[in-house]
């Protein structure tokens, strides 16, 4: 098999940097320039012919070393990792497997970081929003005192919103059927009287004194649950009450804005917040909070057009409207509405929300405080005067609901305890 000649560069260079030819090597170079070719031909071709001709070697047992590297490098199948034998551990003993310090984790969100700071921030919108929402609600009241109407811009403003959250996705609208409408609309019916008529106490009567009264839902509370629904109430929680009564009727004797419209329509609300939470009890479904109480808003402004347009709707028409507008003007007065139908929405939205994220005490300690600092921000707001009977009534009234929330959480829990303890 002939070769082509290559070309050999001299190993020595002149002072200049110039290369010798190879064709003015001398013999002897030449020669022992062609032994070595010969040489490395022949020591390629037997490694060919073993690459060729031999069996693929066995691996060899040493660990594999790496230049520049300080240990050996074993080569591992995945399931002899450590890794992989504590997910198979974890998987036959039915737990989960933590992730080691050196893996990369989940991100976690702020909330689940910081879920004290969220829930924190849950109260502080609930109490802002609901502080608000009473005092534009009784400016609107000083210069347009058509309740029914007000109230049914209140939901209005919230079938809006509802509406315009599930157009954006946020939340997704959850699927209503007849069987869950039947079950709901009782609730929402309940939902509207007491609506209509804690905004007839308010255009009556001070927010402060409209607050004190319906101090006393939990006393109907427990009264509708023993003489309606047949549950037995501990002595205990019957007495946490007293103070309530006490206090409400001290604070009622010496109200400087007492009348019976704001009193009576205030205690017809008590009742009917009574009944919606019965109701809601028998209607509790698989749907997120968020999506029930829009339903329950559609729903209940349904039923609250009627008695607005038949009660209010001649007067409005005459003069109710035009007055207000020649007052504060029309841009102001539409603007009044918009932002108290927007407060009472998501005041309540966030309520519910809230609600959500923490214990039944927790949550009812929390209205507690809520209702002291709206009764609180209506004295300094609108500089209502009030009797230091008043004054010491709505505090016993308000001391008397957060014994009530503490006596009835301890009851319910010795009741879980009680039903957990057979299954244990």
């Amino acid at each position: 098999m002939s070769s082509t000649a290559s070309p050999v560069l001299s190993p020595s260079f002149g002072a200049s940097g110039s290369r010798m030819s190879s064709l003015y090597l001398t013999t002897r170079a030449a020669s022992a320039a062609s032994v070595l070719l010969r040489t490395r031909r022949s020591s390629f071709a037997g490694n060919a012919s073993r690459l060729a001709l031999s069996p693929s070697p066995e691996p060899s047992p040493e660990p594999l070393r790496f230049a520049g590297g300080g240990g050996p490098f074993r080569r591992r199948r995945l399931a002899d990792s450590p890794v992989a034998r504590a997910a198979a551990a974890a998987d036959a003993e039915g737990r989960e497997v933590g992730v080691p310090d050196g893996l990369a984790k989940p991100s976690e969100s702020f909330g689940e970081r910081y879920p004290a700071l969220v829930t924190g921030f849950f109260f502080f919108m609930w109490y802002f929003l609901n502080v608000i929402f009473n005092i534009l609600n009784k400016k609107v009241y000083n210069y347009f005192p058509y309740p029914y109407f007000v109230s049914v811009i209140h939901l209005l403003v919230g079938v809006v919103y509802c509406l315009v959250s599930w157009a954006v996705g946020l939340p997704k609208r959850a699927p209503i059927d007849k069987e869950l409408l039947a079950l709901l609309t009782p609730v929402a019916i309940c939902h509207a009287l007491g609506h209509v008529m804690s905004n007839v106490s308010f255009a009556a009567v001070a927010v402060s004194f409209t607050h004190t009264i319906k101090a006393l839902e939990p006393f109907c509370n427990a009264a509708a649950s023993q003489f309606i629904l047949g549950h037995q109430i501990p002595l205990s929680l019957w007495l946490s009450l007293a103070p309530v009564v006490i206090g409400v009727s001290m604070a009622s004797l010496t109200e400087l804005s007492f009348n019976w419209t704001g009193f009576i329509s205030a205690m017809i609300s008590n009742l009917a917040f009574t009944y919606r939470s019965i109701y809601s009890k028998k209607a509790m479904t698989g749907m997120d909070s968020t999506n029930v109480y829009a339903y329950i808003t559609i729903i209940a402004l349904v039923f609250c057009i009627p008695p607005a347009v038949i009660i209010e709707g001649p007067q409005l028409m005459q003069y109710g409207f035009k007055e207000a507008i020649a007052k504060v003007g029309l841009f102001k007065f539409l603007s009044d509405l918009f932002w108290i139908g927007m407060f009472y929405h998501l005041y309540n939205q966030v309520a519910t929300n809230t609600l959500e994220r923490v214990a039944p005490l927790t949550h009812a300690v929390g209205n507690v405080l809520k209702r002291v600092f709206v009764i609180g921000f209506s004295i300094v707001v609108f500089g209502n005067k009030i009797s230091s009977q008043t004054a010491i009534g709505t505090a016993i009234a308000i001391a008397g609901v957060a014994i009530y929330s503490l006596v009835k959480a301890n009851i319910e829990e010795q009741k879980r305890k009680g039903a957990a303890a057979p299954a244990q």
